[in-house]
């Protein structure tokens, strides 16, 4: 069982993921929420749009200790939901398009240690039904002294 304990702290965010060979790293600040069993971290991205224009993001990511959520709103509507051995609904909207998509996850692991924390999830994504793609991501959570 995995308690995340309580309170709102500063963190710095990697978010590395993997598809078909293209990596994509984003490494910014945001903020922790812990409440009991369940972490929240916050932050900002930004997106490039149609036009090369920066767009901004707001990701929440909600853990529990057998699941992740990954939610955003801004430029991008979207939800996914991972959890291991699990094929799970999600949506993603964008002024553009928008479709439902479903994760199959083949793999799933949070590794703690302390206020720190490693994630690694490994899933099929597919959209309509139709495999889009496969993906290998790892999210690393670091406390701001």
């Amino acid at each position: 069982m995995t308690d995340f304990g309580t309170g709102k702290y500063a963190v710095s965010v990697t978010l590395d993921s993997l598809q078909d060979g293209q990596r994509t790293v984003i490494t910014t600040n945001g903020e922790a929420i812990a409440q009991g069993r369940r972490l929240y971290v916050r932050f900002e991205e930004t997106l490039k749009g149609p036009q090369g224009d920066p767009q901004s993001v707001r990701t929440t990511i909600k853990l529990t200790p057998d699941e992740l959520k990954l939610i955003r709103h801004g430029a991008v509507e979207s939800e996914q939901s991972f959890a291991e051995g699990r094929k799970l609904p999600g949506f993603y909207r964008s002024p553009y398009t928008q479709f439902n998509l479903s994760t199959d996850v083949r793999k799933l692991e949070l590794v703690r240690q302390g206020r720190s924390l490693s994630v690694a999830w490994e899933y099929d994504l597919y959209v309509y039904e139709e495999l889009s793609g496969q993906f290998a991501i790892s999210l690393h959570i670091q406390e701001e002294q």
